[in-house]
Order: C-alpha cells, then structure tokens, then sequence
C-alpha cells in the first residue's frame, strides 16, 4: 500500500540572474525584446564602448614606445659589452645598462598588462546571458545611465528544468531517508486545469523550522513543454513510503471509540464480535490496520446501531455508492 503525502507548493526557477553591468556607462543598444527565450552566451546589451577603445588605442601606444625604448637599450647593452671586452669602458658602465635594459623589460610587460585590462574593460561593454531562459522586464533603453548598484538591467530566469518548492511535516523526513536513500523520492504535481506532471526530489533542507515542524523540501520536473510557471501554486503529492503486505479495510469500516479503535468482525455464524485495531495509515478511502487477518469480514454499514453477538446479514451497496458488500444489522 503505497502512502502518499501532500502539500501545496509554488513553482520556482531553478536558477535566476539579475543582470548587471560591471561599469558604470551608458547604453547604446539592447539587442532582446521582454519575455524572448535567450541563450547562455547571447549578446543582450551594448554599452557605450568609445572611452574604453580609446584606452586600448593608448596602451598599444605606450607598448609600442616601450619596444622601441627597449630595442635601443638593448643595442646599448650590446655595445658596451664589446667595449669593454677591449677595455675601453668600466664595468659599472656595462651594469647601468644592463639595469636600463632589465627596467625597460619590466615597464613592457605592465603596459602590455595594461592592454590586457583595456581589453578586459572593453568586454564589460557587451552584456551577455550567462544562462539559458526567459527574459523579464528591460528596465533599461538606449540612451539609460546603467549602473552596478541600481536595478538590474534584465532577469534572466530558467525555465526547463523548473523546481516546486513545499514543506512537509518533519516526521516524515526518517520515512522518506529510508525509503529513498539518495533523496531522489518521485514527485507529482497537479496542474490546474492541466493534470499531473512527474518530477523527483533534488533537494531537502540541512534543518527543520521549529516554529512549524516543517521542513522545506524542492523537487526538479521537466518543462520543455513551459506547462510550469514560475511562482504559480501546485499541488504536490509524494511517495513517502510503501507498506509491504499490508492489510486493508475500508476506512469506514473503522470505528473510534472512547479509549480504542475497533472494527466489527463478521463470525462464520453471521454475529458479530468486537476487534481492537491498530491505524497504520489511511489512503483513499482505505485504512491499513493491524489486529485482523486478510479475508476476514467485517461490517461497513451500520455499525453505529450494533453490539457484540448481534446477527447481521449482507446486502449489496445501491448502484453508484456504498461499497459493493456491506453488512447491516437484521432485523429483529
């Protein structure tokens, strides 16, 4: 007997990127239109670019200087070296040279580094998608100051796969560990107007609320189809577990009374005795008890007007309603 539980839980995206830019600048062109499908990679904005391509043009001036800098230092270098091999010049000559070309070589790579970063700070001018998934509202157009700490420019939110987030009691959570060891439980979730959709556990919080005794859970579903939407509710049911050779009766058939739950058994004689039952769970209309035996009778109809050794007789339930064999007290 499969036990199900059920929540209500609302539909999130898996993975949601406020776009930023990194620089201050302004934009000069936004290349998507709200709620457009984007791919990772896509280019989304353009910044205005012209300050920092003259910064690129500079640095490659300034590499270009310090190659011709170092070129003639090292020709220096090379002369004073055969000079002084004829003793016509000190060794400190040599050294001071030597230290201009080691100077010079330094200077190159910063600025080459230099270049580098121009680059770099080119790139930050072309806004793209990092992720795959829908675009929100563009709360930028051309001609928009775009700035690090104000509103993002765009969303970007995923789609398929989408998560639902819910939370369950917190002592179903020994059930489910057992049950499913790598946390991979199966998920269903009811649409409305649009039928169930399966999905399977990805994620159960490293703690319980107190305050609730719940706990937060999240499974992953499929959504080619976009059926799911983000921060829409659904209804969530979960196979906590599965009671092997349970034995069931209709739930009805359960009576509570004022210290114990009991049921009527149905004696080969048509009396009827009384028989203490453990409540294991209750599933759709069915109850899973332990007291009893499989194949025993009991009564479903009528047990409010019975005592123990009252005779009773079965009928059939009307069409449409009831179970299909009941029993009823006879009368007398």
């Amino acid at each position: 007997m499969p036990i199900n539980l059920f929540a209500n839980g609302y539909v999130t995206a898996i993975n949601t990127v406020d776009v930023r830019p990194q620089v201050q600048n302004i934009v000069r062109e936004v290349h998507v239109q709200e709620g457009q499908e984007v791919r990772a990679g896509q280019l989304l904005i353009t910044l205005d670019q012209r300050n920092d391509l003259s910064g690129i043009d500079r640095a490659l001036a300034q590499v270009v200087r310090d190659r011709a800098d170092l070129a003639d230092a090292e020709a220096t270098l090379s002369r004073n070296q055969e000079l002084l091999a004829k003793k016509f010049i000190a060794q400190a000559v040599v050294d001071t040279a030597r230290s201009r070309v080691d100077a010079l070589r330094g200077t190159l790579a910063a600025d080459q580094a230099a270049v580098k970063s121009s680059r770099i700070a080119l790139d930050y001018n072309l806004v793209r998608a990092s992720i795959s998934g829908r675009i929100g509202l563009i709360n930028v157009h051309p001609g928009s100051l775009a700035q690090p700490a104000a509103l993002p420019m765009l969303t970007i939110s995923q789609l398929d796969p989408i998560a639902v987030s819910f939370t369950l009691p917190e002592r179903e959570l020994t059930n489910l560990r057992v049950t499913y060891p790598k946390g991979d439980a199966p998920v269903l979730a009811e649409l409305a107007g649009a039928g169930e959709v399966s999905g399977k556990l990805i994620f159960i919080d490293n703690a319980a609320d107190a305050q609730t005794g719940t706990i937060r859970m999240k499974a992953r579903f499929s959504n080619a189809d976009r059926r799911m939407w983000p921060g829409t509710f659904v209804s969530v049911r979960l196979i906590s577990r599965t009671l092997p050779d349970a034995i069931v009766v209709p739930a009805q058939a359960v009576v509570t009374g004022p210290v114990d739950r009991f049921i009527y058994l149905v004696q080969p004689d048509n009396k009827v005795t009384i028989q203490k039952v453990v409540v294991v769970a209750i599933e759709d209309g069915k109850a899973a008890v332990t007291g009893i035996v499989a194949g025993a009778r009991v009564v479903v109809e009528g047990a409010e007007n019975l005592r123990p050794g009252a005779t009773v007789s079965e009928r059939q339930a009307a069409a449409g309603g009831g179970s299909a064999d009941t029993t009823a007290p006879r009368a007398p």
